[in-house]
């Protein structure tokens, strides 16, 4: 009998601590701010935590404007932990991984060759993948540290300048990205650049996820739908070839909701080029109006949706993660995450047929994202 009633005030003393034992509070689940806390190349690096009624949290560092942790409600009600990442500064720092969670620029995804030509001059950037420059080469926004503005308890404003030169890219680029937590469960990111030479821009968002949550193995078996009837497909090194092809009939069909991993291990040629999926889906219509992709955690019933202006949206599978970092809830094994990179297309300086990345002064580069949370 007095074992039962110590049961009881144990269980009473978690309800009047706002917890149970299967809902712990945000701050036990986020990553300690004081892990984040150092100067970086002269500049203070912080932990930011964006918070909503609804128990939703997003944890942002303004070290290369990363999105750390994202905390959303399963269908049993516990938070869970979708986005992985590390648990400090030096996690990052030290990764083989350079773009968890980062702010990508100043050109997210592949530039063939690191080459390209504006207005009649050629530029030359770092190559950083094979013999292509990806996501703005080597020392590219990911290593930056972003000046940061906190604005009440759900808006955070990250603000950058890249100089003319920076990374090969012409002209000084003031880059913004504002993250905003909404009552409704959806993380809004929003781009802005401003730029004194004409030069090349395309802003986007490198979040793994897993909505079954941090460490919880592979994310094949998540059901996934992109509303796309094209993709561009790609040579070796991963750089478009002009065309776009339908999806219909290959492995790339996600137009109706489909296991990832279902047909990821076919022998076709595409699948070979990537070790799985990275390939860039050319969206049937744009806008926050407009349901892009849709994803779902077979396990907690998560399920993603996103919205972009963008024209296009790079899937990838996690096919190069391969255990060399440490995560928070273990290795970063094979395909235990995906990315949805809301973009303009790879290599869009060099194509003329894809949609222009130009940017000239007096004009002004926008480009909105949401990744909204519900549970089936």
């Amino acid at each position: 009998m007095r074992k039962e009633i110590f049961k009881l005030s144990c269980c009473l003393v978690l309800l009047a601590a706002g917890c149970s034992q299967n809902n712990k509070p945000n701050e036990d689940l986020l990553p300690k701010q004081e892990n984040f806390k150092q100067m970086v190349a002269g500049k203070p690096v912080e932990l930011y935590v964006l918070k909503n009624a609804a128990g939703m949290s997003a944890a942002i560092t303004n070290y290369g404007g990363r999105l750390v942790s994202l905390l959303v409600p399963d269908q049993k009600g516990d938070l869970t932990s979708v986005v992985i990442g590390f648990d400090s500064l030096a996690g990052y720092i030290n990764s083989t991984e350079p773009y968890f969670g980062a702010s990508i620029g100043r050109y997210g995804n592949r530039i063939a060759g690191g080459r390209f030509s504006l207005e009649g001059k050629d530029y030359q950037l770092s190559v950083n993948n094979g013999p292509n420059t990806l996501h703005g080469g080597k020392d590219g926004f990911q290593y930056k540290v972003w000046d940061a503005v906190k604005q009440g308890d759900s808006v955070l404003v990250l603000s950058y300048r890249s100089v003319d030169g920076e990374q090969g890219f012409p002209g000084n680029l003031q880059a913004r990205v504002t993250y905003t937590l909404t009552a409704d469960n959806r993380l809004k990111l929003d781009y802005h650049a401003v730029t004194d030479q004409t030069t090349v821009v395309n802003l986007t968002n490198h979040a793994f996820f897993n909505l079954n949550g941090e460490g919880s193995g592979t994310i094949n078996n998540h059901l996934l739908r992109i509303d796309a009837a094209a993709y561009t497909p790609v040579d070796s090194t991963l750089i478009p070839n002009g065309k776009l092809e339908a999806v219909k009939d290959t492995p790339f069909d996600f137009s109706t909701s489909t296991a990832i991993g279902k047909r990821v291990d076919l022998n076709n040629e595409q699948l070979r080029f990537g070790k799985g999926y990275d390939h860039n889906y050319v969206l049937n219509a744009s806008g926050l109006d407009v349901l892009a992709a849709e994803v779902e955690g077979e396990k907690t019933g998560i399920v993603m949706r996103v919205y972009t202006t963008e024209p296009g949206l790079q899937f990838y599978g996690g096919n190069f993660m391969q255990s060399k970092n440490r995560l928070r809830k273990g290795m970063d094994d094979f395909r235990t995450a995906f990315c949805l990179e809301t973009q303009h297309f790879p290599d869009s300086p060099n194509q003329a047929k894809f949609p222009s990345t130009t940017l000239k002064p007096g004009q002004v580069y926008e480009s909105h994202s949401v990744y909204a949370f519900s549970t089936k």
